[in-house]
């Protein structure tokens, strides 16, 4: 990101989360701009052209769903949702609006902070700096480079590496990776994930028996690490 201050719209109505979020993103460098309400949301988001939205589903006046499918029918701009149910259906249907990413509350403050700063890299075009395998990666074309030549991917190898690069440093079980790329409506073996995760490895990593980027934690599952 460049050094200028980047503006994050911030549609909360509940003040003590609104005000634990905007704490801890201004202590990033964030410029935040709170709204309690989706009415208040929609004048701030047509007036700062913010950089990136942080939008509540559930709003007094207005559907935050109603809101993001509102807001993409104008703007591109990165958007996370949150939600005060770990309701799947609806964490479904934002994705399906547009939203880049959900979040359940409580929020851990430390991981919004880092999504955000994935979905701005993201949108600024920002390429992943090179480890030591010489590794590229271009998050808004979706490509991944080695030495500058372009790696071949299948569709779920894609869909499987640039999901664990867009949360950084996360864990995810096999169980859980295959939910979100395979699908909840689909049945599999989890043993599935095993097998792309192997293979990515032999496309990315220098060593693929001693992985750099794409980490597994013991007992816990996967995550992607810069070097």
């Amino acid at each position: 990101m460049s050094g200028l201050r980047k503006t994050v719209l911030l549609i909360e109505h509940q003040t003590e989360t609104q005000t634990a979020i905007t704490r801890a993103l201004e202590q990033r460098g964030f410029r935040i701009r709170p709204a309690a309400n989706g009415e208040q949301g929609w004048e701030l988001f047509r007036e700062e052209k913010p950089d990136c939205v942080i939008l509540e589903m559930m709003l007094p006046d207005k559907s935050g769903l109603e809101l993001c499918r509102d807001i993409r029918s104008v703007s591109k701009v990165p958007l996370l949702m949150l939600s005060a149910q770990d309701d799947a259906v609806q964490v479904v249907r934002a994705l399906e609006l547009g939203a880049d990413d959900c979040m359940t509350k409580p929020i851990d403050l430390n991981v919004l902070a880092a999504k955000i700063k994935a979905l701005l890299r993201r949108a600024s075009g920002d390429l992943l700096p090179a480890g030591r395998a010489g590794l590229r990666i271009d998050c808004p074309g979706r490509e991944i480079y080695r030495d500058g030549v372009p790696v071949p991917l299948y569709t779920k190898e894609r869909q499987l590496l640039f999901f664990l690069i867009e949360h950084e440093n996360q864990v995810f079980s096999a169980e859980q990776l295959y939910t979100r790329i395979w699908g909840m409506e689909q049945t599999g073996d989890e043993r599935a994930v095993k097998v792309h995760i192997s293979n990515l490895r032999k496309k990315i990593e220098d060593n693929p028996s001693n992985p750099v980027f794409i980490q597994t934690v013991r007992g816990l599952g996967y995550k992607f690490t810069q070097p």
